[in-house]
């Protein structure tokens, strides 16, 4: 079997490097966060530039956590510009790589094989990221730092691990590098997919390292965390099957989609009620646009911190799957009137739609209202051509104008956070 070379690249402290390039300002010399003011101080930082990093803040803390003796510039989130940035760099990378080659991990990190390049371009892998990362710089002003691995993992762990203590921001690992190198760091946290949890149950029976996870009895391990135990043990050897075509080829068996929300204040029962309303409608339109439908929904409601109180949960099925707000938001609602408590503030909602199908598949049955479903269908439509048309906020129900609604300012957002706009 051909052994083959990856590299996982990264974009140094993304949003707030592309603040300082569009302000003309040295990210590796400026102070500068990126957080959203009118959150308060509480608000978390989407993140900090390098030299603040090396003050010793931490990328994704709070507001109030930035020690006070730091002078530095607040730089209110521009969604829809890092995603500009963001599509930049990926051109970047289809000036080396066909686009089989490319996996984007997320909107400042991405997979690629170069394995077949290393002989077209007479580099190696080394060479070949310093090409990359040179036209990153030059296309975006943004520093990348990459790492390389002879799989996907090591790879990787690479880039967060080795190539943050390399002065040319490059990491390389095999195997046998792997065990050699890092079979004793700690914490163990620093890997990919070890979250404080695992590491919190590794602790109890004494195993600290990845080293000690290699070492360790397998059956103790697969009692601990079932399944999940053999991408642990392969991990923990530097051992990685899944390639990229892998990747490309990979079709989940069921889909789900899903709306939440974290509210910047606390919510009366009646207030987060109309929340759960707005967000059933906004969810119905995403399942339109895809045409999909499901006959199972999900509300998850988190209180307020200060209540110590367990999120509420729940499932609720319908006889018929659909995507009509209608039909749906009636059924959300009494599961919502069911499991939430009424004098406790709420912090957080969620509304997820699971085992998600396609409208041609839907089913009806003696007790659907055959002319209503088709005159939901019509609205829907037309509600989603004029969005696409005019913009979200173009048209709106009635109670998104009320004073605890937030569906028009959210409809002004991407990912949660101000698109720039």
């Amino acid at each position: 079997m051909e052994e083959r070379t990856y590299l996982c690249i990264d974009l140094k402290s993304f949003y707030a490097s592309v603040e300082c390039v569009e302000r003309g300002l040295d990210p590796m010399k400026v102070n500068l966060a990126v957080a959203d003011p009118e959150r308060g101080t509480g608000t978390v930082c989407l993140a900090v530039s390098p030299s603040m990093k090396a003050l010793g803040v931490k990328n994704r803390c709070r507001v109030y956590e930035i020690p006070q003796n730091i002078e530095y510039i607040m730089a209110p989130p521009r969604m829809k510009l890092y995603i500009k940035y963001s599509a930049n760099v990926y051109a970047v990378y289809l000036k080396y790589l066909a686009k089989e080659d490319v996996h984007v991990y997320s909107i400042d990190e991405a997979f690629l094989d170069v394995t077949q390049y290393l002989a077209l371009y007479h580099l190696t892998a080394g060479e070949l990221a310093v090409a990359i990362m040179e036209d990153i710089r030059k296309t975006t002003g943004i520093t990348a730092t990459a790492g390389i691995g002879t799989n996907l993992y090591l790879a990787k762990i690479a880039l967060d691990i080795m190539a943050k203590h390399a002065t040319d921001n490059i990491g390389f690992l095999d195997e046998e590098l792997y065990r050699n190198m890092l079979w004793d760091h700690t914490p163990l946290t620093d890997f990919w997919r070890v979250g404080a949890g695992t590491q919190k149950r590794l602790g109890h029976v004494g195993i600290m390292t990845m080293g000690d996870i290699a070492h360790a009895d397998e059956d103790m391990l697969y009692n601990m965390f079932g399944v999940d135990a053999e991408l642990l043990i392969d991990h923990a050897w530097g051992r990685e099957s899944a390639t990229m075509e892998d990747i490309k080829s990979y079709r989940p068996q069921n889909n789900s989609l899903s709306c939440g929300q974290v509210l910047l204040r606390d919510y009366t029962f009646e207030e987060a009620r109309l929340i759960v309303k707005e967000m059933v409608d906004s969810l119905c339109l995403d399942m339109a646009s895809q045409g999909a439908a499901s006959h199972s929904f999900t509300l998850t409601v988190s209180y307020s911190y200060e209540t110590g109180l367990k999120p509420a949960a729940g499932t609720v099925t319908i006889a018929a799957a659909s995507n009509s707000y209608r039909v749906i938001v009636s059924n959300i609602l009494k599961l919502y009137e069911r499991i939430v408590h009424r004098g406790e503030p709420i912090r957080k909602l969620n509304v997820s739609c699971n085992s998600v199908t396609k409208e041609i598949y839907e089913q009806y049955n003696l007790f659907t209202d055959y002319a209503a479903a088709q005159r939901d269908e019509k609205l829907q439509r037309a509600v989603l051509q004029i969005k696409r048309r005019y913009g979200k906020n173009a048209i709106v129900r009635g109670m998104d104008l009320q004073e605890a609604g937030t569906a028009m300012e959210r409809n002004r957002q991407i990912g949660g956070h101000k698109s720039g706009e």
